[in-house]
């Protein structure tokens, strides 16, 4: 890992870093039982990741909690792993140890799940940096187009598809620049 920082620093790359947690006891990352642990392993990632040695520019990390397993969350399914206060908390303090910028990654989660834990992240206060999202924006339109075809399917992104991407962008509005990480007023302070 260090390695491929000191290549990036070396050739002017921005080194942008994604590491996957998982259940090492081969569980299901989806499930409620890893939901448990997820904070740790996510705020764990963060701490040792953002360390000056690894030469990151940019963490890309899952949210810190399991919607689907916070009480009273839209997405929540059923089985509580934390409340709402806890799951602000786990917020919080995985933002807290990352000495770098950070954004959101979706995980493929649908559209509603990620807007509504970028929602949680805002209303915790951490200052994270954006988001990195694919299957959060696209996914649905999959069975429209193998059901329906290429015409179909660029309705589909045309309307909802646009909509996906317009509530994330809303979510967007508190986000940090990236700069504000490092304690610059812009990014050419830092050149």
């Amino acid at each position: 890992m260090e390695r491929i920082g000191d290549e990036c620093r070396a050739n002017d790359i921005p080194f942008f870093l994604e590491p996957v947690g998982y259940d090492p006891t081969g569980g299901d990352e989806k499930g409620s039982e890893y939901a448990k642990v997820k904070p740790s392993v996510v705020k764990q990632s963060m701490a040792e990741f953002t360390q000056d040695r690894y030469g990151v520019d940019v963490m890309k990390v899952e949210v810190p909690v399991n919607m689907k397993c916070v009480e009273g969350a839209q997405a929540f399914a059923g089985t509580a792993a934390y409340s709402h206060d806890e799951a602000l908390n786990h917020f919080r303090a995985a933002a807290a140890v990352a000495t770098k910028p950070f954004i959101y990654l979706s995980a493929g989660v649908s559209n509603a799940e990620f807007t509504e834990s970028l929602e949680l992240a805002a209303e915790s206060g951490v200052k994270f940096s954006g988001v990195l999202c694919g299957r959060a924006t696209w996914k649905d339109g999959i069975p429209v187009y193998a059901k329906q075809g290429i015409e179909a399917f660029r309705n589909w992104l045309e309307g909802e598809g646009v909509e996906n991407i317009g509530n994330v962008n809303n979510r967007l509005k508190v986000a940090s620049p990236w700069f504000a990480a490092y304690g610059a007023a812009s990014a050419e302070t830092l050149a």
